[in-house]
């Protein structure tokens, strides 16, 4: 059996982080090791408990979550954040993203959606709604005008990059494309070294911006 995905709780509400917490220890496969009420704390503990996946909340007196992801990013890029929060702002998401959060959910999301987003998140992958991917599309989409036709994707690489962002993994989406997960690996590279990425994540928030994916 594998170990539990480590969760870090970061909300400036006690009863926020107090109810996530009972809905993650319903999992068999997650355990909560630690919780923050302001983005300083998250960080500072963040990095010494080293978490898998850490839910940050944007709103929080002192350091803000953006600020909070974008220290962690730099410092500990192997931890996941995914944001967790009240506001269905698409300045925030557009933000989130371009700091690399693999996941944005509403504070109104079921407890399944929370589950798979935090799973997604701890596998390296993205996980988004598909209405937060048409916000964000609407928010960052460039005209086809303005993209160097030799580097837009393949429709095979269209394919690859849209089950990324539905969470799914390599071996996910060989099966459902009928082909090998080297090939798979190979789309992704390929991905990357147009969008001059170098991750999963990366690669869905540049794509995304640049107005790639449908």
């Amino acid at each position: 059996m594998s170990d539990p995905i480590r969760v870090f709780i970061a909300d400036d509400h006690l009863i926020v982080r107090k109810g996530l917490r009972l809905i993650l220890e319903t999992a068999e496969d997650m355990t909560v090791v630690g919780e923050a009420a302001d983005g300083a704390e998250a960080v500072r503990l963040a990095s010494v408990l080293q978490p898998d996946v850490v839910l940050m909340d944007l709103r929080m007196p002192g350091m803000d979550g953006l600020t909070a992801i974008e220290r962690l990013q730099a410092t500990h890029p192997h931890i996941a954040v995914v944001i967790l929060t009240t506001y269905n702002e698409d300045e925030l998401m557009v933000r989130g993203l371009q700091a690399e959060a693999r996941g944005y959910l509403l504070k109104d999301t079921d407890r399944e959606t929370l589950l798979h987003t935090i799973r997604a998140a701890a596998r390296g992958e993205m996980l988004l709604k598909p209405e937060i991917v048409a916000k964000v599309l609407a928010r960052t989409a460039a005209p086809a005008s303005t993209l160097a036709p030799d580097l837009e994707l393949t429709d095979r690489e269209r394919e690859v990059l849209e089950a990324v962002v539905r969470g799914e993994r390599s071996k996910e989406i060989a099966t459902r494309l009928h082909i090998t997960e080297r090939t798979v690996k190979a789309h992704l590279t390929s991905i990357y070294n147009k969008l001059g990425v170098d991750s999963r994540a990366a690669a869905v928030t540049e794509a995304l911006r640049r107005g790639w994916l449908r």
